[in-house]
Formats: structure tokens, sequence, C-alpha cells
């Protein structure tokens, strides 16, 4: 290795470090402040109190707003499963033009800003009368969050070899049946990781719940929102913390266990 690439992968660790560094900077202030025994947000805090988790797991407007991320993220998660493998496996049998517009038309979301999309699904669902309708937060939810499905099970569709098809058709097997015990099995991976942050880009979206919630059903980032604009509450403190370690177990324990399969 030559002194050049030596000093070019030093440069590169340290840059890496420093993004990390700049990364973690906000989880090491927050963390620390949802254990503070006094109500306000001077850091470091000044004694260590669970008083804040109490709050939290007292309030019934918190837990109503966990409770309706939770369940629409799930639906969502499992919507987009279906809705994003099969527009993953249509866009394999398109024509490569055909399938690169449609790919884009699919992944408009991700190049859309957020604000934009949320007056758009506003407008619209005012028109449909899905405004502060669940039904109309999962359909806004799901819009948000297919593309990381088809991302996800595109990717898996990369490698897949049809002759696995065809041979499972020489056996007599049809379309569904093909599907679900040969397909499926082999695009897995890329289902489940497109269930997975489809969850959490449902779980976290907080600009179209912002245009679409009401008193009655609110989730957990639009209550936080209102929180840090209309109080000082450390309790907003304990939601990020619990945000961040479900968060990241729904990432890094997946990753863990199939590391430890190898």
């Amino acid at each position: 290795m030559s002194a050049r690439e030596t000093k070019a992968g030093i440069g590169l660790r340290l840059w890496a470090t420093f993004v990390g560094i700049v990364l973690f900077a906000p989880l090491a202030i927050v963390v620390p402040l949802s254990f503070t025994a006094k109500r306000s947000f001077k850091f470091p805090p000044e004694g260590l109190s669970l008083e804040w988790y109490g709050n939290f797991l007292r309030d019934e407007a918190w837990l109503r707003a966990l409770g309706n991320s939770l369940w629409i993220g799930l639906v969502v998660a499992a919507l987009c499963c279906v809705l994003g493998t099969l527009a993953a496996l249509g866009l394999q049998r398109l024509p490569r033009r055909a399938a690169g517009i449609v790919q884009g038309l699919l992944l408009a979301p991700l190049i859309i800003p957020g604000i934009v999309s949320a007056v758009a699904i506003y407008s619209v669902f005012l028109k449909w009368r899905l405004s502060g309708n669940p039904l109309g937060f999962v359909l806004a939810h799901a819009v948000l969050a297919i593309p990381f499905v088809v991302v996800t099970v595109n990717a898996s569709l990369a490698g897949y070899d049809r002759t696995l098809d065809r041979a499972a058709a020489s056996l007599g097997a049809g379309r569904l049946r093909t599907f679900f015990r040969v397909t499926l099995p082999i695009i897995a991976p890329g289902v489940g990781a497109g269930a997975l942050f489809a969850f959490i880009t449902s779980f976290d979206e907080v600009v179209a719940a912002m245009f679409l919630q009401t008193p009655s059903i609110r989730t957990l980032p639009v209550e936080m929102f209102v929180s840090v604009t209309n109080e000082v509450d450390p309790t907003i403190a304990v939601v990020s913390t619990l945000i961040l370690a479900v968060t990241s177990a729904l990432v890094l324990v997946p990753a863990l266990t199939r590391s430890q399969k190898k």
C-alpha cells in the first residue's frame, strides 16, 4: 500500500469518526435529560430521577398517541409489504424503459420535499373526506413508505434466477404456488427489510400527520411537536429516548442475529 493510499485511509477514518460524533452528540444530551430530577432542559441534569418516565406512563395523551403510532405503523407496514412486493415484481416484467418510468413515479415520495407531499395529500384528502380519519393516516403514510419496500424487494429480485419459476411450472405448480413456495422465500429478506423501513417511516412521520391530525387522533411525533411548542417538560426527552431504543433494536437485533447464524 502506497503512502498516498495510507493517508487517504487515515483521512477517511478521521472523517467517519467526526461524522459519527456529530450524529451521536445530540443523543448523548437527550438520553441523560430523560433522567433529570428538575422540570427543565438544563444540561448536565441536576440529579437523577425516573419521575418523567412515570409521567409518560400515566399520561393518557402520550399513551394514546403511542398506541395510534403503533397500530398505524403496523398496518402501513403490512399494506406496503403487499403493494410494494407486487409493484417490484411487476417492474421486473416490464420493458426496461417503461420500468424506469414507473419506478421513478413509485420513488417520487423520496425525492419530493415532505411539506410538498403533505400539502398535496391534505388537499386531496379534504375532497375525499379522509382528513382526520384513521384510514387517511394509513393511506398517507403508505404513500410515503411504499418506496422503501419497492427498493429493497427490487434489490432482492436483482439476483433472482427466473429458471426457478420455469422449473416449478414444469412440475405442475401454478403461479400462486410458485410465488409462495419459491419466489417469496428467496426475496423474504428484502420484504422484511422493506416492512421494517415502512414501519419506521410511518412511526416517525410528522409533517403529513400534522395536516391530518385531529384532537381525537394524534400520532406520537405530533404529540411531541405539541409538547415542545406548548410547554417545557422533560417527558419529551423520555419519548425521544424510547423511540431511539425501539428503532435501534428493530434495526440492530436482526443484523446481530443474522451475523451470529453465519
